[in-house]
């Protein structure tokens, strides 16, 4: 039977430790676009944390947000958006 879990605070942390070691390299500036979140539309179903293979989506009580330094552009946090709250944009159309 499937693990039922009644908050994203719940779910098994894997690499995703306070203090721990999930942030130490950084992305290179070869990055040609990033993810923008769009707040108003993001209902925090969480699907862009599950999914990013660079742990680069920040929670804390209340924010969802991009660790831009740890994300390598690879899209995947907005293709599994349920709500589209997240849209890619190359990297000169976000400076």
């Amino acid at each position: 039977m499937a693990q039922q879990y009644k908050s994203w605070k719940d779910l098994p942390i894997g690499a995703v430790v306070p203090g721990g070691t999930c942030y130490v390299n950084k992305t290179g500036t070869w990055r040609v676009s990033k993810p923008v979140l769009d707040r108003s539309k993001c209902t925090k179903c969480l699907l862009c944390w599950i999914y990013c293979p660079d742990v680069a989506i920040a929670l804390d009580e209340e924010n969802i947000s991009i660790e831009y330094d740890y994300c390598k552009g690879c899209g995947i946090c907005a293709n599994e958006c349920p709500v589209g709250a997240i849209k890619m944009v190359e990297e000169a159309e976000s400076q």
